[in-house]
């Protein structure tokens, strides 16, 4: 009997997540448990030149082999840059306490 793996794929929208269960052959890769999952077909927007891809939450490639259990995460693309975000809340709170008075007031 050939050895097999058990693993999640996940890949998670603004109001749900998709989360799919499946056992493999030993030795399959983060692209063949994500072509064996059917999410391709159910989600069009996936696209795998562009999606990042993670186990766990750390960065793979397709060709990263799979162990027992894993967790394969498909990641959406970013909608704001997360350095430009902080810039603003930062700028905004920088705003915001300009209007509270001085320190030195007592």
């Amino acid at each position: 009997m050939a050895e097999t793996i058990h693993v999640e794929l996940v890949y998670a929208m603004p109001a749900i997540q998709d989360v799919i269960e499946l056992n493999l052959p030993a030795g399959s890769t983060v692209g063949q448990a994500i072509e064996a999952s059917g999410l391709l077909a159910k989600h069009p927007e996936i696209d795998l030149t562009k999606n990042k891809l993670g186990i766990y939450a750390k960065l793979a490639k397709l060709d990263t082999a799979l162990r027992d259990r894993d967790r394969v995460e498909i990641y959406r693309p970013l909608i704001a840059d997360p350095k430009e975000v902080r810039k603003q809340r930062a700028a905004e709170g920088k705003v915001m306490k300009k209007g509270g008075g001085e320190a030195g007031d007592a």
